[in-house]
């Protein structure tokens, strides 16, 4: 049910896109954002600072798209919170005790991981590079071609790409998992 709800606004874009285009394809985001903010709301009685970012910058860039009749701000949406994301990365290196990679990674795992710190520092910079590739990557790819080639590259292109970059660290990172002792009788 979680996965449905974060991922409703990109449906939402993508299927009001191909009946109807950019314009009320833009609504149906900033509509579907504003209902992510308020539904995590209700069921958890507070707000996600993802959501609450993500709606933002839809709104301002969607509300640019929409009363000027200009897709090109639309476009930039993904490259705003890929930039955006990318930053809160690099600050989690030198911000917090522990990087954000490692703190993201390390939920996904029942056991204790055994990493150094230099190769949590190193993973967390590659989600750093990852995810300023992914920001240049869309806005090359929403000015050099047609508008629906960049709508399947925003919303199958860049998740792909982000299971591709992750997958292989899950894989590499479940190898190095420490088995808890279990307690003798």
């Amino acid at each position: 049910m979680n996965q449905l709800i974060e991922w409703s606004p990109l449906v939402a874009f993508f299927l009001v896109f191909k009946l109807f285009g950019i314009y009320w394809a833009t609504a149906a985001l900033m509509l579907a954002c504003m209902l992510v903010l308020a539904v995590h709301r209700i069921r958890t009685g507070r707000f996600k600072t993802m959501h609450v970012v993500t709606a933002v910058v839809a709104l301002l860039l969607g509300s640019a798209t929409l009363l000027l009749h200009d897709s090109r701000f639309i476009q930039w949406k993904p490259t705003v919170l890929l930039a955006l994301t990318s930053i809160v990365f690099l600050g989690s290196a030198v911000v917090g005790r522990q990087p954000l990679a490692r703190r993201m990674l390390e939920k996904v795992f029942n056991e204790p991981l055994e990493i150094s710190s230099r190769a949590w520092d190193l993973i967390n910079y590659l989600w750093v590079g990852w995810f300023a590739l992914l920001a240049i990557a869309n806005i090359y790819v929403a000015r050099t071609f047609a508008e629906s080639v960049w709508v399947n590259f925003k919303v199958f292109g860049i998740t792909v790409a982000m299971i591709v970059f992750t997958v292989p660290q899950v894989l590499w990172l479940s190898g190095r998992t420490k088995a808890v002792e279990s307690e003798s009788s």
